[in-house]
């Protein structure tokens, strides 16, 4: 079995469609294959906002770092989170941080959705700025063996932010 957040959901994607007997099961929380939007496809982000997030974040990354942190976690009623992610987004290089950026959000993995069967749990929380709701119930349409499981959290971080509920979903799914 294998967690895999966010991006890591989609490394966890092609790791198990190159060799599936690896993976018993997988379990993707605030995943995306696309955060781009397209015809037909909520991702959650137009050209132009992805473009201006790499202009903030090449204008001054600490700054960025400092203000993406509260949107990503969306809990403002516990701002220690919101500072813990943004420590640690302060912790990768600046370039680094943004040549990743790119990558991740100009990718596109839908095609290969429908050729995992590796059975597969979707966790989504709610008011995730990076992955919108529909993106959960696209990736359980497409994905042949999967499960859509919403979670009472919110944020991109539910798993810092909720993590008894994230461990409920986890735990009810792993006794099916």
């Amino acid at each position: 079995m294998l967690v895999g957040h966010s991006v890591s959901g989609m490394v966890s994607l092609l790791a198990a469609l190159v060799d599936p007997k690896l993976f018993s099961r997988l379990i993707f929380m605030g995943a995306s294959p696309r955060y781009l939007n397209d015809q037909d496809y909520v991702g959650g982000f137009e050209q132009a906002d992805l473009d201006a997030l790499y202009a903030a974040m090449s204008s001054n990354y600490y700054a960025w770092a400092s203000g993406f942190a509260p949107l990503a976690m969306r809990n403002p009623e516990r701002p220690e989170l919101a500072l813990e992610f943004a420590r640690g987004l302060s912790a990768i290089r600046p370039d680094i941080a943004q040549a990743v950026a790119r990558v991740i959000f100009q990718s596109d993995h839908r095609a290969e959705l429908p050729r995992l069967n590796v059975p597969t749990l979707i966790i989504q929380s709610s008011d995730d700025i990076a992955v919108p709701s529909e993106v959960g119930a696209y990736m359980a349409k497409k994905i042949p063996k999967s499960q859509l499981m919403p979670v009472a959290a919110s944020g991109h971080l539910p798993h810092l932010s909720a993590p008894d509920e994230v461990n409920r979903a986890i735990e009810a799914y792993l006794k099916n």
